[in-house]
């Protein structure tokens, strides 16, 4: 009996330690031997051309996998081996195993271009209320005038209604945990964003804290994104907890590589998930070059122009819908036209080096 007693204790302890280790950020090495292993990260965030917001992307009567193998059979031709890729808290609880059949489907397109997605669970951008099932049809020259925020802004202010959102980001991790198809996990797109601030906190240590239980063979990460007083108390538990670095930056060349030289203190492998404004003076001519030199990821927001309707700026609707002089966003036609055949031939030259 005592022998038992002392097996089972050790079990007990060995349980614990490992529930201990699975809740820490990866060491530095760790971090950096895996960013080791990739090739230089080149890509785009990325939604189908015919869909308007993350929901329309997955759920089962909009879930286009004609349109997403062709545009990532075009991301293939740039040289690009990652994108970016936004699921929603209400695609999941709708249907769980619907979504994660998606899911696979969408990463069974993705290797069969070479690519090797990443995925992002919540959001703090753009409209607060989000609704299943059929999704509004584009404002006219307005830019992401459909997108939703993840969770709602009525569950995002409300902890006693997150324990679907425990279970969600539990059920997707455990099941694609071993997953080598996937890059990492994006955990949270700017925490804080539309007026949050720091009440987003809350639900950003929630979600590392769910993660690390699962404790995946892909690492975590969230982007910082906000350089303020008022974001210090979300950046400095984000640079903690963070596996790997991420940021957006939409700045001149100056600007982008002297956020580039204060990040390189965390001493982690460094991802730029968000770049790529034309008129802002941050461009693939620009940019591209920079984090090719310093071996940090390049993910430009935008591909494809369609729904989402970036190829307007944020801030300049035009109403009418007619072309804007300068593309905000975006790369490609609907038809895969270059926007810019110049642009194109550069990223194409510079993914090849």
């Amino acid at each position: 009996m005592k022998y038992i007693f002392s097996l089972l204790l050790c079990v007990l302890l060995l349980n614990l330690a490992h529930a201990q280790k699975s809740l820490r950020i990866w060491p530095e090495a760790k971090a950096q031997e895996w960013y080791g292993k990739q090739s230089w990260l080149s890509g785009c965030d990325y939604i189908p051309s015919t869909a308007i917001n993350q929901l329309e992307m997955w759920q089962k009567e909009t879930f286009d996998t004609a349109t997403i193998n062709r545009e990532l059979g075009w991301a293939q031709d740039l040289g690009f081996n990652t994108m970016r890729v936004f699921l929603h808290d209400l695609a999941w609880k709708a249907d769980p195993e619907g979504l994660k059949e998606r899911m696979k489907t969408f990463l069974t397109i993705a290797a069969s271009h070479k690519i090797k997605p990443f995925f992002v669970f919540f959001d703090d951008c753009w409209n607060p209320d989000a609704k299943a099932g059929k999704q509004p049809d584009p404002k006219p020259g307005i830019h992401n005038s459909g997108w939703v925020r993840s969770p709602s802004a009525a569950v995002h202010n409300d902890s006693t209604q997150w324990d679907y959102l425990g279970y969600y980001v539990h059920d997707v991790l455990a099941t694609f945990k071993h997953d080598k198809r996937i890059l990492m996990w994006d955990l949270y797109n700017e925490p804080g964003n539309s007026g949050y601030t720091g009440n987003s906190l809350p639900l950003l240590k929630a979600v590392f804290k769910w993660a690390r239980k699962v404790n995946p063979d892909q690492p975590l990460t969230v982007g910082y994104w906000a350089d303020n007083e008022k974001f210090k108390e979300l950046n400095t538990y984000t640079f903690a907890n963070s596996d790997i670095i991420s940021y957006h930056n939409y700045d001149t060349l100056q600007a982008h590589a002297k956020k580039v030289e204060e990040l390189k203190a965390y001493k982690r492998p460094l991802v730029c998930t968000e770049y790529m404004a034309r008129p802002r003076g941050s461009t693939f001519l620009t940019i591209m070059p920079l984090l090719k030199k310093e071996n940090v990821g390049a993910i430009n927001w935008g591909f494809v122009e369609g729904k989402t309707q970036t190829k307007y700026a944020w801030d300049t609707p035009i109403p009418s819908g007619a072309e804007p002089k300068l593309w905000f966003h975006e790369i490609l036609h609907t038809d895969g036209r270059p926007y810019d055949e110049k642009e194109t031939e550069f990223i194409k030259e510079e993914n090849k080096r």
